[in-house]
């Protein structure tokens, strides 16, 4: 069985996108979110062993989406997904908790390793 994992990101295609490379590498992505608020209750109903984080979205954003799973779950392992330009938000998203980070436009080797770090 392959690691299982929630994607969150408000834009269909971006979400597709991870699905795709993870599908293709073993993992298992059991839940998808668009907002923060949502990425929250699917944490907590599927338990997933490592989550993908987008930093911008409405609702809630990934910083504080971050923190709220981290107070339901301290041993959360989260890797923020964010555009070029986005330093300050991917420092804040670490000191949150995130265990790394992606920049986006994706690249596959990238995402597969940032995921393999966070689950080490």
């Amino acid at each position: 069985m392959g690691k299982r994992v929630l994607i969150v990101d408000d834009a269909a295609f971006m979400r597709m996108m991870i699905k795709d490379i993870l599908g293709k590498n073993g993992y298992e992505v059991v839940a998808e979110a668009e907002n923060g608020r949502r990425a929250l209750e699917l944490y907590q109903e599927h338990k997933p062993d490592v989550v993908t984080m987008d930093i911008t979205m409405p609702e809630m954003d990934g910083i504080a989406a971050v923190k709220e799973i981290k107070k339901v779950d301290p041993q959360a392992r989260i890797v923020m997904c964010s555009a070029m330009g986005q330093q300050m938000m991917v420092m804040e998203a670490i000191q949150a908790g995130a265990r790394d980070f992606v920049v986006k436009p994706f690249q596959q080797e990238r995402v597969l390793q940032a995921l393999e770090k966070a689950l080490a």
